[in-house]
Order: C-alpha cells, then structure tokens, then sequence
C-alpha cells in the first residue's frame, strides 16, 4: 500500500516539474527572479509564479570575512585532514564564550575532554598513520609554496597507497614525499627531485625509489617532466621580466625540436635556458644566482646553456 502511495507521490511530482519547463500562455522560457521572489517567462513576461520562498540566510554580508562570522555551517570536508575535518576541535584556552576565565573544576573537565577527544580522533593505528603522514604532507607543501590543490591531491594518493597496503617495508615519511612529488608533478607545478629532498626527513635516493614503487603499484599518470614549466618560477625568483620568460621557452622549443633535451634534467635545461634568455635580453644574472635558485651547479648551467645556444643557430640555419 504505502509503495503504492510512494509511486502516485513520484507521479505527481512528476508532473508538477513537467508543468513548470514552459510558460502556460507562450511556451516560452521560465527563469527565476530571485530579486524580486518571482518566475516569469522570458519571451512574454507572465508572471507564473510570485512571493517565492527565499532558501537563502536571513543575514546580509558584505565581505568574505563577515560572510564567514554569520555562517553557522562548518567548514568543508578535506582530505588533508585524517577525519576529513568533520571532528570536533576543543580550544586550548581555558575561557568561556565571553571570553572569562573558567573556574578550576571547569578546567580540569576541559582537560579530561580535551584527552578524550584526542583519543577518539585517532582511535587506531591507520587513522594515527594517516593522520602523521598528512601532517607531513602540510609541511613540505607549505615549504615548497605548492597550492592547496596539491596538497589535496597529495592526500588522495597517500589515502590511496595506505587502503591498498603499500606501506609495509616503507616509512610514512617516504611514502608521504613521494605523493608531493607526484601531485606537483601531475598538477604542472612540479619541484626538482633535490627540492623536495631539501624539505623532508629522508634521503633522495629513498624518495625517488619509493616514489617509482608508488607511481607502478597504484597506476598513476604522470608526464615527464617539461623544462618549460620550471621557467615561470625561475624568472619570478630572479627578479627577471617576461620577455626573459618568453625568450627563454622559445630556447626550450628549439631544444625540443632538435632534440638536445632528451636524456637531460628538465631541471638543468631551465636554468640554462633563463640564463642564456637574461643575457640574449641584456639583463643582469649570475650562474651562481640562477645555480641556487634551481639547485644546481654552475657546471650544469654552463654545458646546457652553450648547447641551447648551439640548437637555436641551427634551426635558425635549417629555416
């Protein structure tokens, strides 16, 4: 009976959307003023339907900031977090909501909760794993200046190593590098191999094996890496101009064309792409400048940049 009753419901509903696609007098288009709490017709302007319920707030903001202090919703759901952030977070200052200090009794509850809550946040041995593994992942992300995009995608691999058991034999630390190195990689912000080691607590070598185990196992696409996506940083951190940006991806093009990049770190290529378009330009850089910014040596800069400079006479001579 009651499914009955459920499907005549379904039908009814049904037809009341059906009733509402076009306009009763024109056929026309309906939209919603949501202004003046209204639905009309585009083409005739018939006034279908008026004194429309507002699902809005009954607040007004006039700034991010005030929009956030009248909110009553809490904040959204994130992988970055091991509860995904739908826990309860008890401040750490002993004050009430007036800002008073709380009696001694008060204290010690908030205490005794403040330890309870804590426990159930990390009841087992996976949540306490992912739970270090993110915080490290927030570390080095904020320490390499990657955006919040790739620290969410970082997490997801991470989350995604630990459900199908790819820790054993491995440290949260090393795993945990490994998905920043790889969300910076498929996102097109990536850092060199030695800027990601410079942030974390285990060795290069470890990261760049348990990076490749983690890249096999779970199935993920990753490009190589492309010399041009390091350029923009480069030339920002050097105070250079974009036409040095510009000059410097058209050295990279040439490169490609002739195939000098291949077997070459994408790394190295850059910084003597930037060199070589500073001083094709007539501004002021060091090898020694662009050598610390991208984490190289000199040496490096000075083979990649005369080769650079030897693909772009030849394309210039095949043309």
């Amino acid at each position: 009976m009651s499914e009955n009753v459920r499907e005549r419901e379904t039908e009814r509903e049904q037809e009341r959307d059906d009733e509402r696609v076009g306009c009763p007098e024109c056929g026309g288009d309906v939209v919603a003023d949501a202004e003046h709490g209204e639905t009309v017709c585009q083409d005739c302007g018939l006034v279908i339907e008026e004194d429309t319920v507002d699902r809005g707030p009954e607040w007004r903001a006039f700034d991010a900031g005030e929009r956030d202090r009248k909110s009553r919703v809490g904040a959204p759901t994130t992988n970055m977090m091991h509860d995904k952030g739908l826990s309860t977070n008890i401040d750490w200052r002993d004050k009430d909501a007036y800002g008073n200090s709380l009696g001694s009794r008060q204290r010690q509850k908030m205490q005794r909760l403040r330890k309870w809550n804590e426990r159930f946040r990390t009841r087992d041995s996976r949540e306490r794993n992912l739970k270090q593994a993110l915080g490290e992942i927030d570390r080095m992300a904020s320490a390499l200046g990657l955006p919040k995009s790739v620290r969410e995608t970082a997490s997801v691999i991470y989350r995604r190593a630990l459900t199908e058991n790819l820790l054993p034999g491995r440290s949260i630390e090393g795993v945990a590098t490994s998905a920043v190195y790889a969300a910076a990689r498929q996102a097109g912000v990536p850092r060199s191999l030695d800027e990601v080691a410079g942030v974390s607590r285990v060795e290069k070598s470890e990261i760049a094996r348990t990076y490749r185990y983690v890249v096999r196992e779970l199935g993920l696409e990753v490009a190589p890496a492309d010399p041009e996506s390091y350029v923009p940083r480069f030339v920002s951190e050097l105070g250079l101009s974009e036409e040095v940006d510009i000059r410097a991806r058209q050295l990279l093009v040439n490169a490609k064309k002739q195939g000098v990049h291949s077997g070459k770190s994408p790394v190295g290529l850059a910084a003597a792409a930037v060199y070589a378009a500073a001083l094709l330009t007539n501004e002021r850089t060091t090898q020694s400048a662009v050598s610390e910014v991208a984490d190289i040596s000199e040496v490096t800069i000075r083979n990649r940049y005369h080769e650079l400079l030897e693909a772009e006479q030849n394309a210039k001579g095949a043309a």
